[in-house]
């Protein structure tokens, strides 16, 4: 966890793993320079597949690796279950810090995916290695009015309840009903691309400043113009309170 997670107890992670759904992706087509950037920025961790991590384990040598356990469907598959397809020994034979497997409360999700995590989580408590569960209401790319509030504290506590060692899900207004519910860490995943930074940015304080242990953003970072500015200004908020406005400023003042 030391290695995911600074001493403040909270963490940058950069989510790199989308190429196992929707293929090469803008933003991850050279991944080399975007992990330079990433990393040059302040990231603690990166979430990576396991072909990725093999190809780029250079350029993540100085951050956390966290690896992916599961596929979800594919850009042009149905459903919303994530399916389990590797063990524990080999993210360990790759050298990685933690595994993360998808997972969430719904009909057609939970009977997969809850498994899932609990397997996981029954391996790597043999083995010292710490897991992530990603809990989407709904699960993997599911209906936005799934992922309410309430929702989103169901699934984290769930999480935490299957033995999982930090959460990662979804942030809405309220979060802090979140962190109330949960015994374990909880750090905020992205969602989709947008446009408006210093409004993502906002959000970011605000979850920071509810008891969020952090942020697992991936489109939002490796997608932004600017990679390396976008992650200098979340480890600011994240490692250094800074506000929206200061973080702003960081973004802006940054060429690449």
């Amino acid at each position: 966890m030391r290695q995911i997670f600074r001493k403040d107890g909270k963490s940058l992670i950069v989510a790199m793993d989308h190429g196992s759904n929707a293929g090469a992706v803008k933003g991850l087509k050279q991944p080399a320079k975007v992990i330079e950037a990433v990393v040059a920025g302040g990231a603690d961790a990166i979430i990576a597949n396991m072909g990725f991590a093999k190809r780029f384990a250079s350029e993540m040598a100085d951050v956390g690796f966290i690896a992916r356990m599961d596929v979800s469907p594919t850009m042009i598959g149905k459903g919303h279950a994530s399916h389990l397809v590797y063990e524990v020994e080999y993210a360990l034979r790759l050298g990685a810090d933690a595994v993360i497997v998808n997972g969430g409360p719904g009909i057609g999700v939970e009977e997969e995916t809850l498994p899932n995590i609990a397997a996981v989580v029954d391996a790597c408590d043999a083995l010292g290695m710490p897991v992530v569960g990603e809990m989407s209401p709904g699960g993997f790319d599911s209906d936005p009015e799934l992922k309410t509030i309430d929702n989103i504290v169901l699934g984290a506590r769930i999480a935490a309840e299957l033995g999982v060692d930090f959460v990662k899900t979804v942030y809405r207004p309220g979060f802090e009903k979140v962190i109330e519910g949960c015994f374990c860490p909880v750090v905020v995943l992205g969602g989709a691309k947008t446009n408006d930074t210093k409004s993502f940015l906002a959000s970011i304080v605000d979850a920071v400043s509810q008891g969020g242990a952090g942020v697992a953003i991936g489109r939002n970072v490796w997608g932004n113009a600017k990679p390396a500015a976008m992650a200098k200004a979340l480890s600011a908020i994240i490692h250094e309170h800074a506000n929206t406005e200061a973080a702003w400023d960081i973004y802006q003042s940054q060429q690449w």
